[in-house]
């Protein structure tokens, strides 16, 4: 019989695999989502393995692109385009230029799984690269959306300057993504306003207090609210909302979508000399502004792993104006109603909106609940009861369909 204290538990190693159309070249990478930790990023680590007998003299080449489209597609027109796209690092892999290349542990693993027919790879995203984002489309819009995507794309050619075939290539879409800090912080976001009147004596006074500056995506933002009326007006009703703004640096332009929102009366009108507080609580979520064009989303590769676009954090010593791509941020807006002729008091306050940071009690949490929603995301028959490191390894197949590959 054997001891139950001689089996070890081995989660299985989630491995992402595409292969070109004539299935002579596979694609390999551990992860799609790479994370850019501000002081450094995430390696694109993958292997490629070929046919012995396929290449005959011909070499295979591999690049890291970036596609920034930044107007709508159907308005091109005479030759006018409204898409960037830029190949960030380019490496032949076969036969191997950088024999001393520094392999990560996945590469490790696969190469002595894969045989002597995988080659490695490893790209590195630029300093200050931008994080993939993309823009939700309108009913009417047609062709890709706006936003930021960044792929890997290999290909067969004769030299570098060869576009390669489409039989013979593929892209594997791919996500830079960025996570909040460990630590959110004690400091609360908060705005103090006053409006006063012509012809009128007093002033009325909001404060809008947030019960932290960091959220992570799908919690419940709580907005503290006191209004003090030592004016001659009436405040008639509030409006809350959660405002997600997005700055395009290619074109310089700037516009705002309400993602939550929340309209109340209660405890309204609030007469001269009265005051009221009251705690407002929203919750921005993707799936709830499906319809809202314009809305800045996490690049995504899978319907059901979509969240609004985080914040744009930079690294220290830098400014948001620095940040290239679609920058992101977000403020909670309180409106005042103060009647016809007394017009509206708004304030905002600014908070950030971010996915959990790896390892942290918040992302086992985000995790647990994402287990729960996608059963097939997190399949846990792939794990295995074994002793063998290089068998723990499972392969999933690309779902999306290959993008602007070469003919």
């Amino acid at each position: 019989m054997i001891s139950l204290l001689g089996l070890v538990f081995i989660v299985a190693v989630k491995v992402f695999k595409k292969t070109t159309p004539n299935g002579k070249v596979t694609v390999y990478l551990g992860k799609r989502d790479f994370v850019d930790h501000l002081d450094f990023c995430d390696p694109v680590d993958g292997i490629i393995v070929v046919d012995s007998d396929y290449l005959k003299g011909r070499k295979i080449y591999s690049q890291l692109v970036t596609t920034y489209r930044y107007g709508r597609e159907e308005d091109e027109v005479m030759g006018l385009k409204f898409s960037k796209e830029m190949v960030l690092n380019h490496e032949q892999v076969v036969p191997m230029v950088n024999n001393k290349m520094e392999l990560t542990p996945i590469q490790e693993k696969l190469l002595k799984k894969l045989g002597p027919n995988a080659f490695p790879f490893t790209f590195n995203f630029p300093d200050m690269s931008p994080s993939s984002i993309t823009l939700q489309p309108g009913d009417d819009d047609q062709g890709k959306p706006l936003g930021v995507e960044y792929s890997v794309r290999t290909y067969v050619a004769d030299n570098e300057d060869d576009k390669g075939h489409k039989r013979s290539s593929v892209t594997l879409a791919i996500k830079k993504l960025q996570y909040a800090p460990a630590t959110r912080g004690r400091r609360l976001p908060s705005s103090l306003v006053s409006k006063g009147f012509t012809f009128s004596n007093g002033k009325i006074n909001l404060e809008v207090t947030l019960d932290r500056e960091t959220y992570y995506h799908g919690e419940k933002i709580a907005a503290n609210i006191i209004i003090s009326n030592n004016s001659r007006k009436s405040v008639r009703g509030i409006k809350c909302y959660v405002i997600q703004h997005c700055e395009i640096t290619m074109i310089n332009s700037q516009f705002s979508r309400h993602v939550a929102s929340l309209e109340s009366r209660e405890g309204c009108p609030i007469t001269p000399g009265a005051s009221l507080s009251k705690t407002f609580y929203m919750v921005p979520l993707a799936r709830t502004n499906k319809d809202s064009r314009g809305v800045a989303l996490d690049g995504h590769l899978k319907e059901d792993d979509v969240n609004l676009a985080s914040s744009t954090l930079v690294a220290e010593g830098k400014c948001t104006t620095d940040a290239i791509g679609i920058v992101i941020s977000y403020s909670v807006r309180v409106k005042l109603n103060c009647g016809t002729l007394g017009g509206e008091l708004v304030t905002d306050v600014p908070f950030k909106l971010l996915h959990p940071a790896p390892g942290t009690i918040e992302r086992q949490r985000v995790n647990a609940m994402k287990k729960m929603q996608s059963i097939e995301r997190h399949r846990y028959e792939n794990s295995l009861y074994t002793n063998e490191d290089e068998d723990n390894i499972v392969f999933e197949d690309f779902a999306r369909l290959r993008l602007n590959e070469p003919e």
